[in-house]
């Protein structure tokens, strides 16, 4: 972990991981969004919020407006934003008919509130929303490197560029969404991602960075072996 300057932060719902995330020492920041949240069978959003903010006071904590319209979404993002110091409000970069929400993105801003613009997946949309970044206001800009992939297309050259224009507006940071699996930290590393979110479950599986490959096939037969005695079948 000591050649890693990419910060990772916890991506969930779940105040019980979120909690074990920050236990670990790894981990320097929190996003959630409305599926992780339907997911974790959250039922009062202040609520939760709130009992997360008590827990998790120093690092950034980013919570994200519900609505579809921009009217009611600053309405939300004013709410948001008032419940610590630490949080960051999430804008999705188009309402879920397409329309740009860069002129709320200008709005908030400009107002001082801070901002994590979420699925973006194109050049485009990340050149679009740091314009409407207000300088020296803290911001993320989170494109969602892992559903690229998804599609067969390499997120790296996206996210190089991505960067470029991240660094033109300083107090915005660029962070690596959607992450499959560890590697992805180590390639955002290289490139010199600001940030990377990442599940539990691959919080868990940072004990193995660094782990000797030998050993780690050891390992593994061993949990093969362990498992076929424990299932008790006979071939011959």
């Amino acid at each position: 972990m000591d050649k890693i300057n990419t910060k990772i932060y916890s991506d969930g719902a779940v105040l019980e991981d979120m909690l074990e995330s920050l236990a670990s020492k790894k981990v320097t920041g929190f996003t959630t969004n409305p599926s992780l949240m339907k997911k974790a069978g959250i039922t009062d959003y202040v609520e939760f919020a709130k009992k997360v903010l008590e827990e998790i006071t120093e690092y950034p904590v980013s919570f994200e407006v519900f609505a579809d319209d921009l009217e009611t979404m600053e309405k939300e993002a004013d709410k948001i934003s008032s419940l610590g110091d630490n949080v960051y409000v999430k804008i999705p970069v188009t309402t879920s008919n397409g329309t740009s929400t860069a002129p709320l993105l200008k709005k908030l801003s400009s107002k001082g509130i801070k901002l994590n613009v979420t699925a973006i997946f194109t050049v485009d949309q990340v050149r679009e929303v740091v314009d409407n970044l207000t300088e020296n206001v803290p911001s993320i800009v989170s494109v969602f490197a892992g559903r690229i992939a998804d599609t067969g297309v390499d997120p790296m050259p996206i996210m190089k560029e991505a960067l470029e224009i991240c660094k033109t507006k300083k107090g915005c940071e660029l962070l690596w969404a959607s992450p499959r699996e560890v590697f992805n930290i180590y390639q955002a590393n290289e490139l010199g991602v600001d940030i990377i979110t990442c599940t539990p479950a691959i919080i868990k599986k940072l004990s193995l960075m660094g782990k000797d490959l030998n050993e780690y096939s050891l390992d593994t037969v061993k949990t093969f072996c362990k498992d076929s005695k424990e299932l008790g079948f006979s071939i011959l």
